[in-house]
């Protein structure tokens, strides 16, 4: 082909549609920029893109451009394409040689016809059925197999009708656009396997981490979904900051590779919790460990019962062998009365130890005590020792002031985070998900530096980071599955949730946007009962901006 300024400048186009084919990261932008590339290049009025289906074996309409009929079907058009799949092989398992682009397919050869209606050995009945219905005339077709690097034919490029760029008359397609196609298509078919190689990994990725979280949320049948629900309340805010057009935050946007980040980072910002025991994080009740242990309470209160009991019947039957009077049956009734009194408290005791075996939100001053006070009762072990009722265990258990955990499992459970951030930090992240170690171990974070694990201020934080605090919060306060208290409602969790941006725990200018933006609305609809969604007055919320 001699070189011609038309030549060049084609070539200087293809050059240009190969960068932009490796920079396109969306699938459906990357077909349609090779479909209306190949067009261009060809000065072509219609063209159509298929896709090779290995395992149904047939290829399917992805793309259907025609210029003069205004036809724009499949793509980001959103325009579904009606048009039945082209078999590759018939019911008897031959191959498909009729129509022209199952031929292309199945040989991996380009078929140039000049003219439709005089072309001999492909069926175009299909073709002429549909230009009689619409007043068309398909005439020159340029068929030309997508072939990727591993020689796999992973698609069709078929363009109808090219065009003379003078007259606009249709013309056959040149030997010369028959070569820059070609060119184009094996660009186009590695640059499509190369961004389905990428998509697979990160399904793949993406289906690791969901392993991982099923594993964190199967340990425990109280924070099952956590996971889950916490990447998605740190999305809608951080979307809901990208909205926003003016106060602080007006000029924070975010790429979709950046979405991507942060939603990684969400999903993984747990993960440490793989490490932390079972019998901690899934503690329903004080007493629990590898069971309740309040079933050993009721045993000794029934030793308490028995042995008041014992002493009774000793008192009375002593006396039974003297002769009846008076004052001995009154003796004796005073005796089964004290005996009936020690028996209600041990009940009663029992009933109260029962209900701060329980989490609670703050257990008071007074229920510390008496459970201090039952304590220091004695019974009789099975070795005939006398011993303190309970334990200093089941006393620092029993006392617990919040939920279930004794200090020393708030730590077991806090450390989670540091394990988040060691495995997080030991991954060769890509460059373009390097932050997901910090975005993720920041939730346990303050705005005023008394968080952990690294105790970081707000200016030392990511808002990425910020915004995920805002949701582990949210999201706690709001479930329902929690072992010592159930689900709050929505004005319940935002009266603390302002109360701690008053409090320097949680960033006010994305608690800001949580409430102008109604983001807490918005999360209640997709993952709150009904009973949970009450009416919000905004005025009786702490730190609300009424500028907001």
């Amino acid at each position: 082909m001699p070189v011609t300024n038309s030549l060049i400048a084609h070539l200087k186009e293809l050059n240009e549609i190969g960068i932009a084919l490796s920079q396109q990261r969306d699938i459906n932008g990357l077909l349609e920029l090779i479909l209306e590339a190949a067009k261009r290049i060809t000065h072509a009025d219609a063209g159509t893109l298929y896709l090779n289906d290995p395992e149904q074996r047939v290829l399917r309409f992805e793309i259907v451009r025609t210029d003069s009929l205004g036809l724009a079907m499949g793509g980001a058009t959103g325009e579904p394409i009606s048009f039945y799949p082209v078999q590759l092989y018939d019911h008897a398992g031959q191959p498909n040689h009729a129509m022209v682009v199952s031929y292309a397919a199945l040989s991996g050869e380009t078929v140039n016809i000049p003219d439709a209606y005089e072309a001999i050995g492909y069926d175009f009945s299909g073709t002429k059925s549909f230009d009689a219905k619409i007043g068309y005339r398909s005439q020159s077709f340029l068929t030309v197999p997508m072939i990727n690097h591993e020689y796999e034919v992973i698609g069709v490029l078929q363009l109808i009708n090219a065009q003379d760029r003078d007259s606009g008359a249709i013309v056959p397609f040149s030997r010369g656009d028959q070569q820059l196609v070609e060119s184009l298509a094996s660009q186009a078919a590695i640059a499509l396997t190369n961004r389905r190689l990428v998509r697979q990994t990160e399904e793949l990725f993406e289906a690791f981490i969901q392993l991982i979280n099923a594993a964190i949320d199967d340990k425990s049948l109280y924070t099952g979904g956590h996971c889950k629900r916490v990447p998605e309340l740190t999305m809608m805010l951080a979307d809901a900051v990208t909205r926003t057009r003016h106060g602080p935050l007006k000029d924070f946007v975010m790429t979709e590779q950046d979405r991507y980040e942060l939603k990684i980072a969400g999903l993984l910002h747990d993960c440490g919790k793989i490490t932390t025991p079972v019998h901690v994080v899934d503690k329903p009740t004080k007493l629990n460990t590898l069971f309740d242990r309040i079933e050993l309470l009721d045993t000794r209160f029934e030793v308490l019962r028995r042995d008041a009991e014992i002493a009774m019947l000793r008192k009375t039957g002593a006396r039974s062998q003297g002769s009846g009077c008076r004052m001995q049956d009154a003796e004796d009734a005073e005796i089964r009365a004290e005996y009936e009194a020690r028996v209600r408290q041990l009940e009663d005791d029992r009933e109260f130890l029962r209900q701060c075996n329980v989490g609670v939100e703050k257990m008071p001053e007074a229920a510390c005590q008496r459970v201090l006070q039952i304590a220091a009762y004695q019974w009789c072990d099975g070795a005939g020792g006398q011993k303190n009722f309970l334990s200093s265990d089941e006393v620092e258990n029993l006392t617990i002031r919040s939920g279930t955990l004794t200090a020393a499992e708030r730590q077991i459970v806090n450390h989670h985070i540091e394990v988040t951030i060691q495995m997080l930090e030991s991954l060769p992240w890509p460059k373009h998900l390097k932050n997901v170690p910090e975005y993720a171990g920041g939730h346990h974070e303050r705005m005023d530096g008394l968080g952990y694990p690294r105790g970081l201020t707000r200016e030392q934080m990511s808002l990425q980071a910020r915004v995920m605090g805002i949701a582990d919060i949210f999201e706690a306060l709001t479930a329902k599955d929690r072992p010592y208290k159930p689900g709050k409602t929505l004005s319940e969790s935002l009266i603390i949730l302002g109360k701690f941006k008053l409090g320097g725990h949680i960033d006010p200018d994305l608690f800001d946007v949580f409430i102008r933006e109604k983001v807490y609305l918005d999360y209640a609809r997709q993952f709150l009962p009904p009973e949970q969604i009450d009416e919000v007055d905004l005025s009786k919320i702490p730190g609300v901006n009424p500028d907001v």
